[in-house]
């Protein structure tokens, strides 16, 4: 079961939130649209989709990687790198 199982259905509501704003986007690029208002519409879908996988990475480290922690061994190395690559993606974007 994954970590973010619980709020899986706000998850989803949220991209697909993200999905409107990036067709919205493509429509006011093909209405030619001020490409400043155009910028700023795809600054609020990277937000959005930043607060999404904040929320999930949350999830990660509170389910995935407490649950690897407490039983230890190479599993628990293994859960903590992938939550570090992770966090390394997202700090890189």
């Amino acid at each position: 079961m994954n970590g973010y199982s619980g709020d899986k259905d706000a998850f989803v509501q949220r991209m697909r939130r993200v999905e409107g704003q990036v067709r919205g986007i493509a429509k006011m690029i093909e209405d030619d649209k001020y490409c400043i208002d155009v910028l700023t519409q795809v600054s609020a879908a990277t937000k959005a989709l930043e607060a999404v996988a904040l929320g999930l990475l949350d999830n990660h480290l509170r389910h995935c990687v407490a649950q690897a922690a407490a039983e230890g061994g190479d599993i628990a190395d293994t859960k903590v790198a992938e939550a570090s690559a992770a966090i390394a993606r997202l700090v890189k974007s």
